[in-house]
């Protein structure tokens, strides 16, 4: 036991200098030339943050196993679960991307958006227990804020209500475009939840293919029209 341990260690600590070595190649190449910065210690300063990182896949981890009744094990939910797979790449790329590494952050998410189908900008803010069943078609926005206790269903929308505009025409950079979701929110298929004002609260459920532009207060249902079906039979069949 106490060699595996040992093998395990040397494992990480070589993945460690190999991750430092390519952010160490990488870097000069996507940083501006004024940044100013040594590469190396950008580096150093996203290694520090893998092992929170880790500790917050964890939980995500759990949320899918507790939240899915078809997750068998917790190999499964890593290996078969393109969610799990968005949000570990998306909670790496959030870390270069606090740290004001430019282009490859986007890189990172874009790249699992085309391989889950899940789009999560890397300067999204989420809490831990994260959860997205299914997932294909979600989108969550950059300035987008989401809590603990989390659950997402297909085709769900955390987006921006409209752009700002200069005077010249320009679209305004660098504000509040998208919603806050609270703790312990589940959001159903298909919700549209748009707005940079728009706060959900804690403890709320959205139904599916609720759209929504405006503020929630914490414990609320939000629930849309029920559709009415229409059923015909086919007087020549038998």
């Amino acid at each position: 036991m106490f060699g595996c341990c040992e093998e395990d260690d040397t494992i990480a600590e070589r993945a460690k200098d190999e991750v430092f070595e390519l952010l160490e190649d990488i870097l000069p190449q996507v940083l501006e030339e004024n940044d100013g910065r040594v590469p190396g210690e950008i580096a150093e300063a996203f290694l520090a943050e893998l092992p929170r990182v880790k500790d917050m896949l964890d939980t995500d981890i759990r949320a899918a196993y507790e939240g899915d009744p078809a997750a068998r094990n917790i190999e499964e939910i890593m290996l078969a679960y393109p969610a799990f797979e968005a949000i570990s790449i998306f909670r790496i790329a959030h870390v270069l991307y606090v740290l004001k590494v430019p282009t490859v952050p986007r890189m990172m998410t874009e790249y699992a958006h085309r391989e889950t189908g899940i789009d999560i900008h890397p300067g999204a803010t989420v809490g831990s227990h994260f959860f997205i069943d299914h997932g294909t078609g979600v989108v969550i926005g950059e300035t987008t804020t989401i809590g603990d206790h989390v659950k997402l269903y297909q085709g769900v929308t955390l987006g921006a209500k409209s752009f700002a505009v200069n005077a010249d025409g320009t679209l305004v950079k660098g504000i509040k475009r998208h919603p806050d979701v609270g703790n312990n929110v589940v959001i159903y298929a298909g919700a549209t939840i748009l707005g940079g004002n728009t706060q959900i609260g804690d403890n709320c459920v959205i139904g599916g293919n609720v759209w929504l532009t405006h503020s929630v207060s914490a414990g609320s249902r939000v629930l849309g029209p029920r559709p009415r079906n229409s059923i015909f039979r086919d007087e020549n069949s038998n």
